[in-house]
């Protein structure tokens, strides 16, 4: 069987960021997402569905079929171990390896995408924090929350942080706002929709539209 288009791949790849592995996607998100104009997403959604990776319903939007969702997680799985690669062997920034990453995901083959994964180590994690799908496209969920979701007196630990930012990436980069740092909310001004946040030792303040992007969960036992 031969691969998939650069396309099929994207389109596959973004309704699998978007949930349609477990629900339908509306074809607006898909447009949002990839930026392009909602009658290309009709066209390619048609194509996908006659395919057979989704199932395409013009009423209500896509759902990815078993086959869309191996497929998916197969080129997802290739883009974070790029970034993972990018990132701890090659020192690149966070805020860079996405970009890069999307421009080479298209061109890795099996024997590349196991030779980086065993050069890692079997990463669980991209640099962001997101989960890497196995060799065999099992991809671990986690129930995290959103930053600015806690209150004032909770621990987190960041887990995850969205990626298609760079300039709001290098802010947190600067801030020790990365997967792995344990944070406390000092306080929390609604009026203001204002944080108080300490970080390795600092407190910053930081409005609730800073902290869109950033995931954790809360720390117990402290």
């Amino acid at each position: 069987m031969s691969e998939p288009t650069r396309a099929v791949q994207d389109y596959l790849k973004t309704i699998h960021r978007l949930g349609g592995d477990s629900e339908t996607v509306w074809p607006v998100d898909i447009a949002a997402r990839l930026g392009v104009r909602a009658p290309s997403v009709t066209g390619m959604l048609k194509r996908l569905g006659e395919a057979g990776w989704i199932d395409y319903d013009p009423g209500r939007g896509a759902r990815l079929t078993e086959r869309g969702i191996a497929e998916a997680r197969r080129v997802i799985r290739r883009h974070r171990l790029v970034e993972l690669f990018l990132h701890r062997v090659l020192g690149l920034d966070l805020s860079e390896v996405d970009a890069e990453a999307e421009a080479l995901e298209h061109a890795i083959s099996p024997r590349l995408e196991q030779a980086l994964a065993a050069h890692l180590g079997e990463p669980l994690e991209d640099p962001h924090g997101h989960p890497i799908p196995t060799r065999e496209g099992v991809l671990t969920t986690r129930q995290l929350r959103p930053l600015g979701d806690f209150r004032a007196g909770d621990r987190v630990m960041i887990r995850e942080v969205q990626d298609d930012s760079p300039d709001r990436l290098r802010r947190w980069q600067e801030l020790g706002l990365v997967p792995g740092a344990s944070v406390r909310v000092h306080s929390f001004r609604p009026l203001d929709s204002l944080f108080e946040i300490e970080v390795a030792g600092a407190v910053v303040s930081l409005g609730r539209e800073s902290l869109i992007g950033l995931f954790g969960e809360a720390k117990s036992g402290e």
